[in-house]
């Protein structure tokens, strides 16, 4: 082989390795635009199952993974859409100039594209479950997003509702679709915990940018009203999942251990605590995934709470 071809050679690999190197970054590129690590928000879509005792009944559990799917492609969407509205915005924020929509890697055209791709995706995710009433569930979610989106975020209170409404509505749906009760005292640990949360994202960015130019509504917050809150939330939340365990219903299907679980729960919640109040930007899957104390401590939870309810 004469040198000439041999460069032509090592030319080629080089072009097929950058043209490798692009795929992947487009990839990664479009994976951080529908927040895909978030898809473990999702979870909560397989809660009711989990919890009821009943997830190795294959037809529900094919039910609730199509569900998690369909919640994944709703839940993307919304991001996509939010980014969009907010591309001028976030080119202003520290950390949102990074978006692909803010900083130009992906157009708006493409963006929008990707938008009617994913909901195509999700009706097909959702017509597996075999609950078409049950579709009420995340059409009230894209709903309720697209308020935000588009103006409910700017108002006090009304913004963090409307991020409880989302985690409430993944774990109704999840119900919903694999026909399965829920106790109203995991409800309201739900709802306490994601207003929790949700008020620790605000308290965060009231923080880190304490004009409020990239979101009106930390200008109606105080960091003492949103400390306070957070600690009755958090409270609040910590003794609902106490009396599930203790309720004369959970504890005729499953017996009096599951009160041991709720050491590790407090455990847990008092580790997010503490990441939350210090250098973090508040949102609850950025704590959870860059602190593996609190990830060790929440499957710590799981695993106890899936042999007690299932061995």
């Amino acid at each position: 082989m004469d040198v000439k071809a041999a460069a032509h050679m090592q030319t080629g690999r080089l072009h097929t390795n950058d043209g490798k190197r692009q795929k992947m970054e487009t990839i990664r590129t479009y994976a951080k635009l529908m927040r895909v690590h978030h898809y473990i928000k999702n979870i909560l879509v397989l809660a009711a199952l989990g919890c009821s005792g009943r997830l190795f009944c294959l037809d529900k559990f094919m039910a609730a993974l199509a569900g998690f799917a369909a919640f994944c492609m709703v839940s993307s969407v919304i991001y996509i859409i939010n980014d969009i509205r907010d591309a001028e915005r976030d080119r202003h924020h520290p950390v949102k100039r990074n978006r692909p929509v803010a900083s130009g890697k992906i157009s708006v055209r493409n963006a929008w594209i990707l938008v009617v791709i994913l909901l195509a995706a999700a009706a097909v995710f959702h017509a597996l479950t075999f609950c078409p009433a049950a579709a009420a569930l995340p059409a009230l979610y894209v709903a309720l997003n697209l308020g935000y989106s588009f103006g409910l975020k700017d108002l006090p209170l009304v913004d963090v509702s409307i991020l409880v409404s989302g985690f409430l509505l993944r774990m109704m749906y999840g119900a919903a679709i694999t026909d399965v009760y829920i106790s109203n005292w995991l409800y309201l640990m739900v709802i306490d915990l994601a207003f929790y949360f949700s008020l620790g994202k605000r308290r965060n960015e009231l923080r880190r940018i304490s004009d409020g130019a990239t979101r009106k509504v930390l200008a109606c917050y105080s960091l003492d009203f949103l400390d306070k809150s957070m600690h009755m939330c958090l409270t609040l939340a910590n003794a609902f999942y106490a009396l599930w365990c203790m309720d004369t219903s959970t504890v005729s299907h499953y017996g009096i251990s599951l009160v041991f679980t709720v050491p590790i729960v407090l455990l847990a919640t008092m580790r997010y605590s503490m990441d939350v109040e210090r250098e973090s930007d508040g949102d609850p899957v950025e704590v959870l995934l860059g602190d593996w104390v609190l990830m060790a401590l929440c499957l710590a939870n799981f695993l106890t709470l899936f042999v007690i309810l299932y061995f």
